[in-house]
């Protein structure tokens, strides 16, 4: 696990710093400048662009990391190189070129409801092909174990660009309709310094021959093109959902919301940048004990710190609302609770989907995925009727519980492993018991000195139990490291 704490710990930082920025543009600017309209616009066109990008990608992103390692030299890493990463582009084509024949019969379907939609629909298009190379480059990069680089443009350039945006928006610089051109050139931008920084660490002698087991590698792609794109859909049908039935204010009020809640995962994104290629070559190498080490390690360290972001995060969020000046994104504490408690939950998976989809067994990935996509839409459908936004995040809930657990029982049924341990109760008693001790009571003090104390209380009592009752030897190994500076 060391060169997996040591980039996790960097990438983690780097991910809190980008959450922080997320944070000043989510909670204070936002608002402010760009105010619920066309903050809702803006998380409609990525929304719908992450939808797209799977489909675009053609599962490139994830073969690269499957793949890459079970070459033995540099020849047929540069066939496998060369005869892969074209491959966005017989989608990109056809795609660009439909969405110019039929751009208004497109820009009118999606704004029906909000018909200021109709003005941006290229935006969706751009965005969704620069995320997919930018994408494909940085799989090119995490395959040479170099993952920081490619985390900081992927979590921290493009909320750095938003807020250097919405400043520019606050004096006049830009108007807001100029905020979201200059956005999608953000991404372009970022993309193409990925390609150059991938190229950088390994510049393939390109080729047309392909690799001898091609077909396999293509089959998988198809296979995880499709798995992606279901995957996606689980994580943004909601917000692309709500402007077809509310104005579209009310999907920027529960991004926030959202937002809030996936502050849990930030760990999990982090360790997962460096643990997919390892987990890859660990199967690719056939060490069955390494591939059960990293499980139970991943897991037990990832539900430790998520468990505390999650105390953090819902002890605190009542006050974090009262200091939004636009109430309507107040009144959202039930969708931050089951938000990061789903997140909570995945993270407790550890390498779970790496495994799965670096293994034999990735074809289960597919019809997992489309029962997760199908399910979260028509859950989506009712209890949003029912509950309004907090009946979305029920519904992404409901389904992460269902379709996580049949994973767990995925990975016990065909290898006979599973991440739960004693210390996994330990650390459930120890949330749970903090959840109920601090969730339903504030100091009468203003907002962020409650949440200040607050933090620093839990902060302590859970760092110094976890260290006390012995839960993980590498973050124990770390908090000394830490203290010793």
């Amino acid at each position: 696990m060391g060169i997996v704490l040591k980039q996790s710990f960097i990438n983690t930082l780097i991910i809190y710093l980008s959450f922080a920025l997320g944070g000043i543009n989510v909670l204070i600017l936002y608002p402010q400048v760009l105010e619920g309209k066309y903050h809702g616009i803006v998380v409609y066109l990525l929304s719908v662009s992450n939808i797209i990008m799977p489909l675009a990608a053609l599962g490139v992103h994830h073969t690269i990391v499957k793949y890459f390692s079970s070459y033995n030299n540099k020849i047929e890493k540069d066939k496998f190189l060369s005869s892969i990463v074209f491959l966005p582009l017989l989608i990109a084509i056809p795609l660009g070129f439909f969405v110019s024949e039929f751009y208004n019969q497109i820009g009118n379907r999606i704004s029906q409801q909000n018909p200021i939609l109709k003005d941006y629909t290229f935006v969706i298009f751009i965005v969704a092909i620069s995320t997919t190379y930018f994408e494909v480059f940085y799989s090119w990069a995490k395959v040479q174990m170099q993952s920081i680089f490619g985390n900081i443009l992927k979590e921290f350039w493009n909320r750095a660009v938003v807020l250097i945006l919405l400043i520019s928006v606050f004096f006049d610089f830009l108007t807001k309709p100029q905020f979201i051109y200059c956005l999608t050139g953000a991404y372009v931008i970022r993309a193409i310094i990925m390609m150059f920084y991938a190229f950088w660490l390994y510049f393939p002698k390109f080729s047309f021959h392909l690799p001898k087991n091609f077909k396999e590698v293509l089959r998988y792609s198809l296979y995880m093109v499709l798995a992606g794109s279901a995957g996606a859909i689980l994580l943004d049908i909601d917000k692309v959902m709500i402007p077809d039935k509310e104005t579209v204010e009310i999907a920027a009020y529960y991004a926030v919301a959202v937002f809030i809640g996936s502050l849990i995962e930030a760990p999990g994104r982090a360790m997962a940048q460096i643990l997919q290629p390892i987990t890859s070559k660990t199967i690719n190498d056939n060490n069955a004990l390494e591939i059960e080490s990293l499980y139970k390690k991943s897991s037990i360290n990832l539900l430790l710190v998520s468990g505390l972001l999650f105390l953090l995060v819902n002890c605190g969020v009542h006050e974090l609302f009262k200091l939004i000046p636009d109430k309507g994104y107040a009144g959202g504490e039930l969708v931050v609770l089951m938000i990061s408690g789903a997140k909570m939950f995945t993270m407790f998976l550890g390498n779970n989907g790496a495994i799965i989809n670096n293994s034999v067994f990735y074809k289960i990935t597919l019809p997992l995925n489309l029962g997760m996509a199908f399910s979260v839409y028509y859950l989506n459908i009712w209890l949003f009727d029912l509950y309004g936004t907090n009946g979305l995040a029920l519904a992404t809930l409901i389904v992460i519980f269902v379709f996580n657990t049949i994973k767990l029982i995925v990975l016990k049924f065909n290898l006979n492993i599973t991440p739960i341990t004693n210390k996994t109760f330990i650390s459930l008693f120890l949330i749970v018991g903090l959840f109920f001790a601090f969730y339903f009571w504030n100091f009468k003090y203003h907002p962020i000195i409650n949440i200040a104390l607050k933090t620093i209380i839990i902060s302590v009592v859970y760092l110094l139990a976890a260290v006390k009752l012995k839960i993980s030897a590498e973050i124990n190994q770390l908090l000394t490291k830490i203290l010793k500076l």
